[in-house]
């Protein structure tokens, strides 16, 4: 954000914008505070979150005392400059209770599955959670403890049936194989140690160098 941008900043009668804060690599909003125009400054200094405390009024840098720290990726303001989003990489929970998120209590759950990039972050921390924990009986501690080879051969056969439901034109079916495909492709990602996150950062960089 340049220098032009910050001074177009509308802020309120009591020099306060809100801004909300979103995980940069999962887009889940994490918390709602706000910030002066010194805390503005400060964030974009510092490449970590700060903010004005509307009841002690004063500003503080989040993860200061907790080491739950923020650092910023992106900065963005809404059409009419009165409102910012701030994408942040989490160094642990956004919530003071220990949540990731502020936003954790459910008013009006979904009332039918919906899907969204989400899933993948959660499907990640399950299949962490499989090779930590091993639970017995479980498919993915099966497939962990098979290794490498087992895994290969998994993907290999799941890109196959892939291809054959596309040339059957079988659209339920392809959907279904999909989801197979991804999570044994996650699995080898934690198998072998590669973040997803990195790999989502090779796509990003192809897109940006030929755009």
């Amino acid at each position: 954000m340049t220098k032009y941008q910050i001074e177009s900043i509308q802020f309120d009668e009591r020099g306060l914008i809100p801004v909300v804060v979103q995980n940069a690599q999962t887009k889940e909003v994490l918390t709602v505070a706000y910030m002066n125009r010194e805390s503005l400054e400060k964030t974009i200094e510092t490449k970590e979150t700060w903010f004005y405390s509307r009841s002690r009024q004063e500003l503080w840098n989040k993860g200061a005392t907790s080491g739950n720290t923020q650092q910023v990726v992106a900065i963005r303001a809404d059409c009419d400059e009165d409102a910012l989003v701030v994408e942040v990489l989490p160094k642990g929970p956004a919530c003071h209770t220990g949540e990731v998120s502020c936003f954790h209590k459910v008013i009006v759950a979904p009332g039918q599955a919906v899907g969204s990039f989400g899933i993948l972050a959660n499907l990640v921390q399950v299949i962490q959670d499989r090779e930590k924990s091993m639970p017995e009986g479980a498919y993915t501690t099966y497939l962990f403890e098979k290794g490498v080879d087992k895994i290969g051969k998994k993907i290999g056969e799941e890109a196959t049936e892939v291809v054959i439901a596309a040339k059957n034109r079988d659209a339920e079916e392809l959907q279904w194989e999909a989801a197979d495909l991804l999570y044994h492709l996650l699995v080898l990602l934690q198998e072998q140690k590669v973040n997803l996150y990195d790999v989502l950062e090779v796509l990003q960089k192809r897109h940006e160098s030929k755009s």
